[in-house]
C-alpha cells in the first residue's frame, strides 16, 4: 500500500472540511520535496503524453525543471497540460475511453 504523505493528508483534510469549495491556498503545501516525491511516484514505464515526453526524458532534467515548475505554479503562470484520450477496444466491438495524462500516469 502506498504511504500517504503528511502534506497529502493535510490537503485531503482541508478538502473534507470545506466540501464544494475550491482549494485556492495550496501554495503553502506545495514545495520542491513534494514535487520530487510526486514525480518519483509516477509510472516510469507509462506512455508519453500530448507533448510526446516520457518519464525518462523529464527525469534527465528534473533538477532544473522542477524548481521552474514550482515557480510557475506559485506565480500563477502554470497551466496543466492537455490530456490525451485513448480508446481501448472491448470484446463486444465497442470502445472504452482511457485517459492518458502527460505524466504517463
Amino acid at each position: 500500500m502506498k504511504e500517504v504523505l503528511t502534506v497529502e493528508m493535510q490537503i485531503a483534510a482541508r478538502a473534507r472540511k470545506y466540501p464544494g469549495e475550491a482549494l485556492t491556498n495550496l501554495h503553502e503545501f506545495i514545495d520542491i520535496g513534494l514535487l520530487h516525491d510526486c514525480f518519483d511516484s509516477l509510472n516510469k514505464k507509462g506512455s508519453s503524453g500530448v507533448d510526446a515526453e516520457k518519464w525518462t526524458d523529464y527525469n534527465k532534467q528534473r533538477n532544473e525543471r522542477i524548481p521552474k515548475l514550482l515557480t510557475a505554479f506559485r506565480s500563477g503562470n502554470y497551466r496543466a497540460p492537455n490530456i490525451r484520450r485513448v480508446f481501448i477496444p472491448k470484446g463486444d466491438g465497442k470502445l472504452r475511453p482511457r485517459r492518458s495524462s502527460n505524466s504517463g500516469r
